[in-house]
């Protein structure tokens, strides 16, 4: 009984101790771990096509096998969700360097060679895979939708989408017009200055929701006039400088030559 003691007491049996249970841990987490969304119907003659496109397209930048640079980034990791992202919003290929990649209508490949490229990406690591369309339909809460994008999203893009400006050159873009499948993988990827929110911090219901208030918001009309862009004070302020004192400027000039 001693001697069990001692071994009990002995300073391995501590280091020990803790070995088994992060080990433990470890095991548990990666077996109860939610894992990963993959590329579903992605086939080898896909993945193949995809790293052909991206070496003549994108390599020069990421690098070869996608381990980046100092021109761009690793993409090992990223998932399809941030490929279609960029490359399906004309953001991919980068014209030329700047602060932040811009919106371009100006899409350089067909949907089939997005997916393709997204499809060797997707196989270089585990990470986020283009939504389902039942999650980007835009049928969700809108009133639920609403409250959630002004706690999360109104600080940087408007309290209408209608964008707006961050630090150091960047900017929050517009979210008028944009297709829902983009929206969903611009919260999932977390592009450039922008937070990822992951099914954790905001589940699909609620990614949904976001996107249904967002084209809401797209059809709605402006029973009041005009808009002036929905952006606030700064527009109205500025319409009232240039117009309302204009004329009240213009209306003492009319006033004082009718008095001479």
């Amino acid at each position: 009984m001693n001697a069990l003691a001692a071994r009990r007491r002995h300073p391995a049996a501590i280091v020990i101790l803790l070995l088994l249970g992060l080990v433990a841990m470890g095991g548990l987490y990666a077996a109860l771990a939610p894992k990963p969304a993959q590329a579903a119907t992605a086939t080898a003659d896909d993945v193949a096509e995809g790293k052909k496109l991206f070496l003549a397209n994108c390599a020069t930048c990421h690098g070869l096998n996608a381990e980046g640079s100092k021109a761009g980034p690793t993409l090992v990791g990223v998932g399809a969700a941030a490929v279609d992202f960029q490359v399906g919003t004309g953001r991919m290929p980068l014209a030329g360097p700047a602060v932040q990649a811009k919106r371009n209508s100006d899409v350089k490949f067909t949907d089939q060679q997005i997916a393709q490229m997204a499809a060797y990406v997707a196989s270089l690591a585990p990470g986020p895979a283009v939504p389902d369309a039942a999650d980007t339909s835009g049928n969700g809460d809108v009133a639920k939708g609403a409250e959630l994008f002004r706690v999360n999203c109104a600080m940087c893009h408007n309290f209408a989408g209608s964008g707006g400006a961050l630090t150091r050159g960047k900017f929050a873009p517009s979210l008028r017009n944009v297709e829902g499948k983009h929206i969903y993988e611009a919260m999932l990827t977390g592009p450039q200055s922008m937070p990822v929110f992951n099914d954790t911090n905001l589940s699909p219901t609620d990614k949904n929701n976001i996107i249904s208030y967002l084209h809401s918001v797209d059809k709605a009309e402006n029973p009041g006039g005009l808009s002036l862009g929905n952006l606030g004070p700064v527009s109205e302020g500025l319409f009232v400088w240039i117009f309302g004192i204009g004329i009240l400027i213009a209306c003492a000039v009319w006033l004082g030559s009718k008095a001479a």
